[in-house]
């Protein structure tokens, strides 16, 4: 199974303000910057309660894909929007993927800083995409924690968008 994570950071690393907001993207969300590619090559998305919380606040469902919301606090997942088909799942990351293989998925999106952190420290990431947003937070939510080990990583493109963007493409070596 393929696993991969695409996500924007602040210049000075963070994914979202400590309180979880992330207005300072909305200059940006409608630059071309190849996320309907990449969501396009996923068939299901892997995200942390928190981030699912975050992501119900939007007001309208983003995902036209299957949802598995990793928690260990939630016994059921609240009313969702219509759309939206979710799962809760209550396991590490490598049962995570071993369930969701044996379901026949092939390549997963691991989205939320602690879900993408618990995730590079079990080893489980193959590609992370990495888009910069022009901007210093100054504080937040970081997009990577510290790790068990080092985690090398091969460069495999990076774009530069009129707008300031700035994203990069990684494989992890092994």
């Amino acid at each position: 199974m393929k696993t991969s994570v695409f996500c924007a950071a602040s210049i000075d690393g963070f994914i979202a303000k400590a309180d979880d907001d992330i207005d300072w993207l909305k200059p940006y969300e409608n630059d071309p910057h190849r996320f309907e590619e990449f969501f396009a090559s996923i068939d299901a998305v892997v995200i942390g309660r928190r981030t699912f919380e975050v992501v119900l606040k939007f007001g309208s469902w983003l995902y036209t894909k299957p949802v598995f919301v990793l928690s260990s606090s939630l016994k059921e997942l609240p009313k969702l929007p219509k759309r939206a088909v979710c799962e809760l799942i209550n396991a590490e990351p490598g049962d995570v993927l071993k369930q969701l293989e044996q379901r026949g998925f092939k390549h997963l999106y691991v989205d939320g800083g602690i879900t993408i952190q618990r995730f590079l420290s079990a080893g489980l990431i193959d590609r992370i995409t990495i888009t910069r947003v022009p901007i210093l937070l100054g504080s937040g939510i970081p997009l990577f924690g510290t790790l068990p080990h080092e985690a090398p990583l091969k460069h495999v493109e990076t774009r530069t968008y009129p707008t300031g963007l700035v994203q990069s493409e990684y494989e992890l070596v092994r």
